[in-house]
């Protein structure tokens, strides 16, 4: 019987009812599991465990059959109809682990339905593929974590400074008030109140530079106090310090970052050892467990496809890139290194001519602050245009040079996220250094003596606050207008207007890696600016669900799909890499200011103190005698070596672990691809033995 004959014998008639054939299936199928059902129980075996074995074996059985989905489920419920009634505690735990599972899955589906922009996300995914879906779930997952940052930074400092200045609490007079009399009197200089009455255009400049009205406010540092506040209430004495409460939570601010962005690498890199690989497993993993059985409605189950066929694109493309690199001659590879050499030389050259035009720019536009109307508000948008316009040009002349490169698509993709996350972030770096080496003061005492540059930087930590502040709004402007002034005249040229020239321009493509640093980058500026600026986590909050819809619709609207895809698993891995480096160097300047840098006399919660870092020692003295010995021996060296060396044996046992299960996992792949040619050679064989079978019997016959 052939296949198509058999699938005739499986086929239900027109009025819905199995025929003959299908028939005398159904029965033996049935017959078989009741007598599965009704068996005598075994001596040696428990009453939960014939329950368990009579409810799973003839399961398993059905599952195994080779028949429709609608004659097992046809089987499944003669089974339930013709199954005794069980009272027993098998069948309650059975019951209660089916309605656990339910349960979960409805909770997950609800979950789903209230989750982010999931909808969107699956669309995406399936229109332009799991590359550009990953771009912006990581978008997502930065919405979220400054949002729940902002509530951090808003519950701890915001809040209780508006509630104290609301009810008009006296503070109590700290060491700081005290040590702010024997100051020079120049040093506590700080007015930044606007005089009189403000133009509309003046009100319309402090809010795009941050100054006036906006400078001295909750926005920025130096309009919280340095005092501790000490009140009673409902019969007890209550106190909070808001010095030490602004420093702690910007530390607690950093790990909870950082614990947010390794749980998401870790489940990354899971999915991308799980997945990665461009042999035929993965393949076969994508063919055969790539669908989701969960789609409603031909939409979704478009989606679907067209992700499983990028994903297949993916794999095949780079197959076919490594068996020409293989293919390659020897004078054929020596070229290819050499131009990749060359190019990569011209890169850094770039990028290096982009960092010295931003150490020009921002020393021009500290030394003209004081500009007043429009020219000083392009005095002082000049760094941040400046970075703009490098991150702009220098990526665009980068992937030219990628062209001839002829990386991989992966390695494509990495090596233009190399290059923009070294021009994005070391700029932004250069730009920090830049204003470092101006406020810090290279003189002696006497010529210096508030231990900074006041003069220029009355409140300095505010003034490295309204560039941060600048960075993340200038950025969101350039989003805005190139979408409208850029993305939406050149898609509209391009389908209304044909011509040679429009056709070789044509719709642009999204570009991933660039779309990626900027939102690292953007996060960057937030993370070192928050100490300065604490709602800096709620402007980006904002900007970020902005740059959703403006990303969202230029997507749909504005670009056609890529022609060279990258496989989503490791780009996802590296995202989260890459926003890693942009936190540390966030964490390294917070860690210079609050360490370093003398903080200013005139503003601020840090005010008279030595070091940003005094008030923890300060706060630590006035604690019980037990305390203070058990936090300074977790700080001591007889606690933190030991607990480094048990770190480190822990370490190399769990690396050690996985260089077993690596081996043990090639050892399995080994055997899986000897397997799977032992199958093909028997085929083969099967094939050959029936080639031959009808000249055995015509001879035979003869």
């Amino acid at each position: 019987m052939t296949i198509e004959q058999q699938r005739q014998g499986f086929a239900f008639t027109g009025s819905g009812f199995p025929t003959d054939q299908e028939s005398l299936r159904f029965r033996r199928a049935s017959s078989r599991m009741s007598a599965q059902i009704y068996h005598e129980p075994n001596s040696g075996t428990s009453p939960a465990q014939e329950e368990e074995q009579s409810g799973s074996e003839p399961t398993r059985e059905l599952r195994n059959m080779v028949f429709p989905m609608a004659l097992k489920k046809a089987v499944w419920q003669v089974q339930q109809m013709q199954a005794p009634a069980q009272f027993s505690g098998g069948s309650w735990k059975q019951k209660k682990t089916i309605f656990v599972r339910k349960f979960k899955s409805n909770v997950r589906e609800f979950l789903y339905f209230f989750s982010l922009w999931g909808k969107t996300l699956q669309k995406i995914g399936g229109n332009f593929g799991g590359g550009v879906q990953s771009y912006f779930i990581f978008l997502r997952f930065l919405v979220v974590l400054n949002f729940v940052s902002f509530l951090l930074i808003a519950g701890f400092v915001l809040i209780p400074s508006i509630v104290f200045r609301s009810v008009d609490i006296k503070p109590e007079i700290s060491e700081a008030n005290v040590l702010s009399a024997q100051i020079h009197a120049d040093c506590l200089k700080y007015d930044p109140n606007p005089q009189g009455l403000v133009v509309f255009y003046e009100f319309l400049l402090d809010l795009l530079s941050g100054t006036g009205f906006m400078e001295y406010s909750y926005m920025f540092y130096g309009y919280y106090n340095n005092t501790v506040v000490v009140t009673s209430l409902v019969g007890s004495d209550f106190s909070y310090n808001i010095p030490l409460a602004y420093l702690l939570t910007a530390v607690f601010y950093f790990a909870f970052c950082l614990i947010c962005i390794i749980a998401r690498m870790g489940k990354a890199a899971r999915v991308a050892v799980t997945t990665g690989g461009s042999d035929v497993r993965s393949y076969s993993m994508i063919v055969f467990t790539g669908w989701d059985y969960g789609c409603l409605g031909s939409k979704a189950t478009k989606l679907k496809q067209r992700n499983i066929y990028y994903r297949l694109q993916v794999d095949l493309e780079e197959e076919r890139l490594k068996k020409h690199a293989a293919s390659l001659t020897l004078c054929n590879k020596v070229t290819l290194y050499s131009l990749r050499v060359l190019m990569f030389f011209v890169a850094i050259g770039l990028i290096v001519a982009t960092f010295v035009a931003i150490a020009y720019a921002t020393t021009f536009s500290q030394e003209n602050n004081n500009v007043q109307g429009f020219l000083g508000l392009f005095y002082t948008y000049l760094p941040s245009i400046v970075i703009t316009t490098g991150n702009f040009l220098v990526p665009l002349l980068c992937d030219q040079i990628a062209l001839l490169e002829k990386y991989p698509p992966s390695a494509t993709v990495v090596v233009a996220l190399l290059r923009a996350v070294v021009l994005r972030l070391v700029s932004l770096g250069i730009l920090l250094y830049t204003l470092w080496n101006q406020i810090v003061c290279h003189g002696s005492t006497d010529t210096c003596p508030c231990h900074y540059n006041h003069s220029n930087y009355q409140c300095w930590e505010t003034s490295v606050g309204q560039e941060m502040y600048k960075l993340t709004l200038f950025d969101l402007l350039v989003s805005i207008a190139l979408l409208v002034l850029v993305e939406f005249p050149r898609r509209m040229v391009v389908d209304h207007w044909s011509c040679k020239l429009t056709q070789w321009v044509g719709r642009q493509e999204f570009v991933v890696p660039s779309n990626v640093l900027g939102l690292v980058y953007g996060q960057t500026v937030v993370w070192t600016g928050a100490l300065f600026c604490p709602l800096l986590p709620l402007i980006n909050t904002v900007k970020f669900v902005i740059l959703f819809y403006c990303k969202k619709i230029t997507l749909f609207y504005n670009c056609r799909p890529a022609l060279r895809t990258f496989r989503s698993t490791t780009s996802a891995f590296f995202f989260l890499a890459v926003l890693l480096f942009g936190w540390i160097l966030a964490l390294v300047v917070m860690i210079y200011s609050v360490a370093e840098i003398h903080p200013s006399f005139a503003c601020g919660p840090f005010r008279s103190f030595l070091r940003m870092w005094k008030i923890v020692p300060d706060s630590l003295a006035i604690l019980p005698k037990g305390t203070r010995d058990f936090l300074f021996f977790i700080g001591s060296q007889a606690f933190s070596v030991p607990l480094f060396a048990v770190s480190c044996v822990f370490m190399c046992y769990f690396i050690a672990l996985a260089s077993i299960y690596g081996k043990s996992v090639a050892m399995l792949r080994a055997q899986l691809k000897l397997a799977g040619q032992d199958k093909q050679f028997l085929v083969k064989q099967i094939e050959k033995m029936k080639l031959l079978s009808p000249q055995d019997n015509e001879g035979k016959q003869d």
